[in-house]
């Protein structure tokens, strides 16, 4: 703890920074103009040091460690006390992810300094959030097969969009010269900024009332706190110990009968954990690959998880966890690999490094999740004064882990996404929901079993274009201590038609007026030995019609790589 600030002071200033944070996440969304703002949330809002460390992760896990990338990247372009340098008012934009860290092309961040009364800089309010539309080979941008980042849309490496207070319309015209949607874009920018600008200024409010001394001082105990708690929660691991696991995602969604491994080592000892992520595949021809940006939010989501929930995220924790990644495979990759895909690895890796964590403490173990996915749809027409561009996300369900079963129709780890209404849904664009429910017999069994399947079948009322991205139909969610998978996931276009077709992987549709299509997610994999299951719950399965009595299909397991 710094000892120029009292104990009361930090904690004061803990929850001050919280609390804007949600402030910021409320307007975002409350102002936001596309489905992906007002319903699935897909953004996160954040308050930052002055060298870019989080201080309280936001709602969206997997963004929390992007930030310090991105500011590390800013405060390198352009340096304090130089003609160019990071100033008063400045808002700085990015979308790539690779010079900028971003998660793919289709996110956006926004960063603004925070500067005392003397000219010195204090802290950062920033932003992240997906856009509609940034151009790139598909409507959406965000393309089931593309093979470089720049079939992904428009990059923009760290660059000014404000300039000491002053916008700067020539870049916004940039972007939005490269998008399919641009009102839609401009309105999601607009308030993105708005609300960057807002966090910036509260900070400076805070700066005022304790002193930025103050303020500075009480981040930095932050972030010791944060990094002295994890060590601790370390320290109580069999030091020397070591594990190991690996699991397959079905296809890079381009060389669609290659699987593609993910694999991790961990080791603990001497009050830190190391992960080692080398013998992981190479990266990917398909947009499935990684940057470690990505690896970094998995890796601390499953280390929180596993060593208790108590513990609270911040860029302090840093300090505990060792990365190492081999260059040019699927969790470091180099450019120009594309990524749109990203969510998806994400949610692999973590079933796999959870499964690896599970070695050190059983206790805090869970099975296999499904895999929460998009799905975009580009319409000819649209609605009138509504958007043509649909995106959803499609929730799954959670594996069971000890004593306890696996929740069915929600979005899964990393993200707290939601799904979007059905009201929603057809009151915006021409298509009609046949049918949303649970999908019976789809949780992996056990002692405790996994979460069920969620399913929507689409009509459609005009010609549109359908891009799918999903995982887990071939390698689906593992069971674990003798639980069964889970349900694994499917993708049918032409539903009821002579052309009905299964697809095997991600893909990209064109399909007509009145055709149909069906979305599963695939079901959470069960934990234990399902003959010990107790028989309440088990009738309490079969009145909810979760359970059927009807067999499953057997289900394929991770060592079935072809």
């Amino acid at each position: 703890m710094a000892a120029t600030v009292d104990a009361v002071t930090i904690e004061i200033l803990r929850n001050k920074i919280a609390s804007l944070v949600e402030e910021m996440h409320y307007h975002f969304y409350r102002s936001g103009y596309s489905t992906i703002i007002r319903e699935s949330r897909d953004f996160s809002c954040v308050i930052l040091d002055r060298d870019g460390r989080l201080i309280i992760a936001p709602p969206m896990f997997f963004h929390a460690p992007v930030y310090r990338h991105l500011v590390g990247c800013i405060l390198a372009l352009y340096p304090a006390q130089t003609p160019n340098g990071v100033r008063p008012g400045d808002v700085f934009v990015s979308n790539h992810p690779y010079e900028g860290g971003l998660p793919h092309v289709s996110d956006m961040a926004f960063v603004a300094p925070v500067f005392d009364n003397d000219g010195s800089m204090v802290a950062f309010a920033g932003s992240i959030a997906h856009k509609a539309d940034v151009g790139g080979t598909v409507a959406g941008s965000t393309s089931a097969n593309a093979t470089e980042m720049y079939h992904e849309g428009v990059l923009i490496p760290p660059i000014r969009i404000w300039d000491a207070g002053r916008p700067l319309p020539d870049i916004e015209r940039l972007i939005l010269g490269n998008s399919r949607q641009p009102a839609l874009v401009r309105g999601d920018m607009h308030a993105q900024i708005a609300a960057t600008q807002m966090g910036a200024a509260r900070v400076k409010v805070l700066c005022e009332r304790f002193g930025a001394g103050t303020l500075c001082d009480a981040f930095a105990a932050i972030l010791k706190a944060a990094a002295d708690e994890l060590r601790a929660a370390i320290a109580k691991l069999p030091p020397g110990e070591m594990a190991s696991a690996e699991g397959l995602l079905d296809s890079d969604g381009v060389v669609v009968e290659r699987p593609i491994k993910l694999a991790v080592t961990i080791t603990v000892g001497n009050g830190s954990v190391a992960f080692d992520f080398s013998d992981s595949d190479a990266q990917a021809r398909g947009p499935v690959n990684l940057r470690p940006s990505m690896v970094e939010a998995c890796v601390f989501y499953c280390l929180i998880g596993c060593l208790g929930p108590r513990l609270a995220f911040n860029d302090g924790m840093r300090d505990v966890v060792r990365l190492t990644f081999a260059p040019r495979t699927i969790t470091n990759a180099e450019p120009p690999a594309a990524v749109s895909n990203y969510q998806m690895v994400n949610l692999k890796l973590v079933d796999v490094i959870l499964e690896a964590l599970s070695k050190f403490h059983p206790a805090r173990a869970i099975a296999n999740a499904g895999s929460s996915s998009a799905l975009s749809i580009a319409w000819r027409q649209g609605r009138p004064g509504q958007s043509t561009m649909q995106y959803e996300i499609i929730g799954s369900a959670y594996g069971g882990g000890m004593g306890h079963d696996g929740a069915s129709a929600t979005a899964t780890h990393l993200s707290n996404l939601h799904i979007t209404p059905i009201e929603i849904v057809e009151a915006e664009f021409p298509c009609r929901i046949r049918r949303f429910d649970l999908v019976p017999d789809s949780a992996g069994t056990g002692r405790w079993r996994g979460g069920l399947s969620m399913r929507r079948e689409y009509e459609l009322l005009e010609d549109a274009t359908v891009v799918r991205r999903f995982d887990k139909s071939r390698f689906p969610p593992q069971g674990l201590a003798g639980g069964e998978p889970g349900g694994r996931s499917r993708f049918v276009v032409r539903l009821g038609t002579a052309d009905e077709l299964e697809a095997p992987a991600s893909g990209r549709y064109e399909m007509k007026a009145g055709e149909r299509f069906l979305v599963q997610s695939a079901g959470g994999g069960g934990y234990g030995d399902p003959h010990l299951r107790d028989r309440a719950a088990i009738d309490r399965d079969i009145a909810e019609g979760y359970v059927s009595g009807q067999p499953r299909e057997a289900a394929a397991t991770t060592d079935q790589r072809e």
